[in-house]
């Protein structure tokens, strides 16, 4: 009988040890909407399952596994899932409030043509997150023109422009932990055009318009869009930086050859300025800023070269009607010099009175592809010279490349990276976990292999890459001090990275993070510091990257209309701040591009170069 007992006990106590050891899962706080439907994303831990999940989420097996094909295969630890919110679950605290309460609680944006989300998060110095948890069924990526959204008061003014920017980067992320295999989610950039991206994501315009239901004249800086698959840009990003098939198409094109000739130093210079201030009604401060900066490096011209410019402002409003209009003006017919307008589709109007007077036009922003002139100068460099930037890096036999992974990666930067490295260049994997073991060893394994290695961070948590930096620089710390070598390492990094406020910057400098960007400005130099003050004294606000590329504009081609313009701008860099730029004639191209993606270095003894 005590046998018995004793045996019975023993079975209980096991229980017990077997449900103690069962870890708690936490429900995640990541919900998305994806056509409508709003999900959890949920990164999965070690001993979770199914059932436990289904569990703790209220849902079926069923319904999980119906989510996430993937799972079929197994439930891994690291995998991040979708996991339907059930509607009984969500309760929206609007509906339970008087009208009364409702009128003090919040405000109503009615939703206006070329909005976003992001756009109206901004407008209100409001969390992204915030408007999406007041306003259930809203779908981030697809607001309904004339809708009303709700916009709480007391939230109004509480979060600066840098939280909104990271908080919507990292709600795409979050999209493409769990988007389906069918297409990712991007957000545009400043300068991107349907053109632009189709090429880049090898689809085509129509592809584009079908996934999002707009037409490239209402593509909006910040907008959230769908590109397709994962697997085609894995492989398709890659053909990009190939110039043949693109130099084939544009040899069927005739391209009239211009000569510029420089104006005497006496001479005034007239410039017309096309910039889209508003569009669909609306002020776009961007271009207002863009403007403002222009006009500060104008002032600095007269100031050093005594030159004698005037500058003729029109609002294209992003209308190509408008464009013809601009053309006609007699203001326009005076101009030497044409900076604008920002967006590609708007160049025929002004090409063909461009070539036939012999006008350089300057394209500030866009990323030309298809339009090809001699008389057009672009400022952004191409998205290849990104890739030739990073073969530069990764090149050598001595070089050993590691893709090192965490719980959250960017997507879009894997797909980049893997299609630059090509089919030569095998990298070796790591997945990084925060307090496991097998993490650390693996760093110092990588970092004692004799080679020269470079490691490329795909995370896109600013905790996680925070946590990444710091294992590699204490490793390294860890066996300088015991008398090993220095191991010889270069950690690449998102340009992203930027935007997160909570990384321990002194990290970069121990690690020599290597950035890549098409812009740099370190508002603690003094060359920026300077301008800043000038800024701030003229308009009474800090200037935006927009303002940093307007001065960029007005100090390269003012004076050069004086000089380097007969030249073509070639063979010479331009630094106004700290960004240079290299024009060129790329093999088989008419353009005057710029050549120059900036590669920041960070060194161990604290300084930054910029190649």
């Amino acid at each position: 009988m005590l046998k018995k007992l004793c045996f019975a006990v023993a079975l209980l106590l096991a229980g017990a040890n077997l449900q103690a050891a069962e870890p708690p899962i936490e429900k995640s706080q990541s919900v998305v909407s994806i056509n409508g439907a709003k999900y959890y994303v949920h990164t999965v831990k070690a001993g979770e399952t199914i059932y436990s999940l289904a569990k703790i989420y209220g849902v079926s097996e069923q319904v999980i596994t119906k989510e996430n094909p993937q799972l079929n295969e197994g439930l891994k630890t690291g995998q991040t899932i979708k996991i339907p919110l059930v509607e009984s679950v969500v309760t929206n605290q609007t509906e339970k409030i008087s009208p009364r309460k409702l009128k003090r609680t919040f405000d109503q944006h009615a939703v206006q043509a070329g909005e976003t989300l992001y756009s109206i998060s901004k407008r209100y110095s409001i969390s992204v997150e915030t408007i999406i948890e007041d306003n259930p069924g809203l779908d981030p990526v697809h607001l309904q023109i004339g809708s009303n959204l709700l916009i709480r008061k007391k939230a109004i003014g509480k979060t600066d422009e840098r939280e909104n920017t990271e908080a919507w980067y990292q709600y795409k992320d979050q999209l493409n932990q769990v988007a389906s295999d069918g297409y990712l989610y991007h957000i545009v950039e400043s300068g991107d055009t349907m053109y632009a991206l189709a090429r880049r994501f090898d689809t085509t315009v129509e592809t584009l318009i079908e996934l999002n239901g707009i037409q490239p004249s209402e593509l909006r800086s910040g907008s959230m869009i769908k590109i397709p698959g994962r697997g085609r840009i894995a492989s398709s990003v890659g053909s990009q930086p190939v110039q043949s098939d693109l130099v084939e198409s544009i040899k069927t094109i005739p391209v009239k050859e211009i000569d510029f000739w420089a104006l005497k130093t006496n001479e005034p210079l007239r410039i017309a300025l096309l910039l889209p201030l508003s569009e669909d009604g609306g002020a776009n401060p961007n271009y207002t800023d863009f403007y403002q900066g222009f006009l500060l490096g104008l002032e600095k011209i007269k100031n050093e070269y005594h030159y004698s410019v005037r500058v003729d402002l029109f609002d294209t409003q992003h209308n190509t009607a408008r464009m013809e209009q601009i053309v006609a003006d007699p203001d326009f017919k005076e101009a030497q010099l044409i900076v604008g307008p920002v967006y590609e589709e708007e160049l025929p109007a002004v090409l063909e009175y461009a070539e036939e007077h012999a006008i350089p036009i300057v394209s500030p922003l866009d990323d030309i592809e298809q339009t090809e002139s001699d008389v057009l100068f672009q400022m952004a460099p191409p998205q290849s010279r990104k890739y030739a930037k990073i073969e530069e890096l990764v090149d050598g036999e001595d070089k050993h490349v590691t893709l090192v992974y965490g719980e959250h990666n960017d997507k879009e930067f894997e797909h980049e990276i893997r299609a630059t490295l090509g089919p030569n260049i095998h990298p070796e994997v790591m997945n990084y976990r925060f307090g496991d073991r097998s993490s650390e060893r693996a760093i110092n394994s990588l970092l004692t292999n004799g080679r020269d290695n470079v490691f490329i961070v795909l995370s896109n948590n600013s905790t996680e890459v925070d946590r990444i930096l710091a294992a590699f620089s204490s490793a390294n710390t860890n066996l300088v001090a015991r008398g090993r070598t220095a191991p010889k390492f270069t950690i690449v990094g998102n340009s992203r990275w930027n935007r997160f406020r909570n990384l321990d910057r002194a990290l970069f400098f121990k690690n020599r993070v290597v950035l890549f960007s098409t812009y740099h400005a370190k508002r603690d130099a003094d060359i920026i510091k300077k301008f800043d003050s000038d800024y701030i004294k003229a308009f009474g606000l800090l200037p935006s990257l927009y303002s940093y590329r307007g001065y960029d504009a007005a100090m390269i081609f003012a004076p050069a209309m004086y000089s380097d313009i007969q030249y073509d701008m070639e063979g010479r860099n331009y630094t106004p701040l700290q960004t240079t730029y290299t024009f060129e004639q790329a093999p088989g191209r008419y353009n005057h591009t710029n050549q120059n993606w900036m590669r920041i270095n960070y060194h161990p003894d604290f300084t930054i170069t910029v190649d």
